[in-house]
């Protein structure tokens, strides 16, 4: 630890030094919120903030009247899709996506249980 800081004091001693020589006198980085948030992908979100609570552009597979019809080998492959999209979501860090393709597996699942058990 006290390798640590001696190596800052004598980082500090330069830079104080250097400062003087070139008369620089240091100050604080002044920046609003709007700046700060549009610098950082997490803050912001992009369009993603901005579509997060809107209705879905299409429609969800279990809320598709066809699937009432799908026999078992049908439903499982569906239910199969759904959870490489959500793992394919999940991994691009499409949080969003990833948990509407969750939701929708949820559904095809408890149809699934309702019609085969």
């Amino acid at each position: 630890m006290q390798i640590t800081i001696d190596e800052t004091n004598r980082k500090r001693e330069k830079q104080l030094k250097y400062n003087q020589e070139n008369n620089i006198t240091p100050a604080q980085i002044r920046k609003s919120v709007q700046a700060i948030h549009g610098q950082t992908s997490v803050a912001g979100m992009g369009k993603a903030a901005q579509k997060a609570y809107l209705e879905n552009e299409a429609p969800d597979i279990a809320a598709d009247p066809v699937v009432r019809y799908m026999n078992r080998e049908q439903l499982q492959k569906a239910m199969i899709r759904t959870r490489r999209e959500m793992e394919k979501a999940a991994k691009a860090l499409d949080f969003f996506q990833a948990a509407k393709m969750r939701d929708e597996l949820f559904a095809l699942e408890k149809l699934f249980n309702e019609k085969f058990n």
